[in-house]
């Protein structure tokens, strides 16, 4: 009962934004460490799979590799083109990619079993080296070659084998490379290939798995923070915008309409809309204390000196433009037309300034042919209002009728918030107005 009866009674915007700060503050660094588990998960998702991309391209490599020394030697036991036979050893002896692949493997802990496969497969591909080497010798000694590698140098043919003619030995070296019992070893080779692919893709599976339903996990959670801080955001929203947002605007809708506002809201805004009530009652009662006579000029119907001095001394200038028009070559008009015509100028300009300004905004005569107009509740940001206004004005008072000629105002404009006190305000107004006069009325 107590915190429905503080809730009515206000609560301090300062507190909510307090609070805003606070829980934001949580939610972030939960967010941030959510965010950091996710990415983490993603990364080890990531790694999961490039590991078995490494793998597997390690075990392919070895299969690479036997098949480019078979494609070599062939070539060289069928035309005896020494190139296949460096492009062989090159391989061989220098490249290492069945070497490299094999260490690519033994350095995964967990693919003991996919490098099993995989020496088994290198075993193999040894063992068709052996016989590839033997057809080579073969073919070197057929084509009396005698730059060959060493390897070849130490290779002793059988005594059947030495004994071949050039072409019976380019024909045995054929046969042992193209025969049924060769691609029976190359079969075996690619078999355990094949297992060693299948170990990878299980061990593979298995983490990959297991990283992935942590990162289900983890995008859980994100979703069950995010959606946590979206209702605290839109909570603090609706707090800030009934105890703070929709007061100002009813507020500003009820100065719009010249009445005293709501006390209601956060405790510093009932605050404000005391003070202002208490001003407002105030203003009004002094509004209402003078006499039309005493405070309207006759001739015109606007307020006069003594009603300017009034509004002067109520009006919130920190929030007004005050704006100083004097007739331009009043003299002349009053010389040539005479004063009956020059009073129906002054007539016409105070109909011409009601029209253009809010009925809460004050015209006042303060003298024979300067008006004074005070533009309440304004920001500093009018300028461009003010000035379609003063052309406005000028505009209409150059269209004369059968009583007044053409004529023209210049305006001095000021702001209060930019002056000190009244009196400065008043000596801004009047040195901007005579500049304008200087700059061609």
């Amino acid at each position: 009962m107590r915190l429905f009866d503080r809730f009515r009674a206000g609560i301090s915007l300062r507190v909510i934004h307090l609070w805003l700060i606070v829980v934001t503050m949580v939610m972030s660094v939960a967010m941030v460490y959510s965010t950091v588990r996710l990415s983490s998960s993603f990364t080890r998702v990531t790694d999961a799979t490039e590991d078995h991309l490494e793998l597997e391209k390690a075990a392919l490599e070895l299969m690479d590799a036997s098949d480019y020394l078979t494609e070599k030697v062939q070539r060289f036991t069928i035309g005896g083109d020494r190139r296949f036979m460096y492009d062989y050893f090159e391989e061989a002896l220098e490249a290492h990619r069945r070497e490299e692949a094999l260490d690519k493997m033994s350095a995964e802990p967990a693919a003991d079993a996919a490098r099993e496969k995989l020496e088994k497969a290198m075993d193999a591909s040894v063992k068709l080296m052996d016989q590839e080497y033997y057809a080579m010798r073969l073919v070197v000694e057929a084509k009396g070659y005698t730059d060959c590698p060493q390897q070849l140098r130490d290779i002793a043919l059988s005594k059947g084998d030495a004994a071949l003619s050039p072409k019976e030995k380019m024909d045995r070296a054929t046969v042992l490379v193209l025969s049924d019992v060769y691609y029976d070893q190359k079969d075996r080779v690619r078999a355990s290939m094949q297992e060693c692919l299948q170990e990878i893709e299980e061990l593979t599976r298995g983490i990959e798995s297991a990283e992935l339903d942590e990162l289900q996990s983890d995008l859980r959670m994100v979703r069950v923070f995010i959606l946590l801080l979206v209702a605290t955001i839109l909570s603090m929203v609706w707090l800030t915008a009934r105890l703070g947002i929709n007061p100002v605007l009813r507020a500003v809708d009820r100065i719009k309409a010249d009445s005293p506002i709501p006390e209601v809201g956060a405790n510093e805004f009932r605050y404000l809309a005391q003070e202002y009530n208490k001003m407002y009652t105030a203003y009004k009662s002094s509004i209402e204390r003078l006499n039309f006579k005493a405070s309207h000029d006759a001739l015109t119907g606007v307020y006069n000196r003594a009603g300017y001095e009034l509004l002067l001394s109520s009006v919130d200038l920190s929030n007004t433009y005050m704006l100083l028009f004097d007739v331009d070559d009043s003299k002349s008009v009053n010389d040539t037309c005479g004063h009956e015509v020059g009073d129906q100028a002054l007539i016409k300009l105070a109909s011409v300034l009601k029209s253009n300004f809010r009925s809460d905004d004050h015209i006042c005569r303060i003298g024979g042919d300067e008006f004074v107009v005070f533009m309440v509740h304004a920001n500093g940001l009018q300028q461009e209002l003010i000035s379609t206004k003063i052309d406005r004005i000028n505009d209409q008072l150059k269209h004369s009728d059968e009583k007044v000629p053409n004529f023209s105002v210049s305006v001095g404009v000021a702001y209060g918030a930019d002056a000190d006190d009244a009196e400065s305000l008043f000596e801004r107004a009047d040195e901007a107005m005579y500049q304008s006069k200087k700059d061609g009325k």
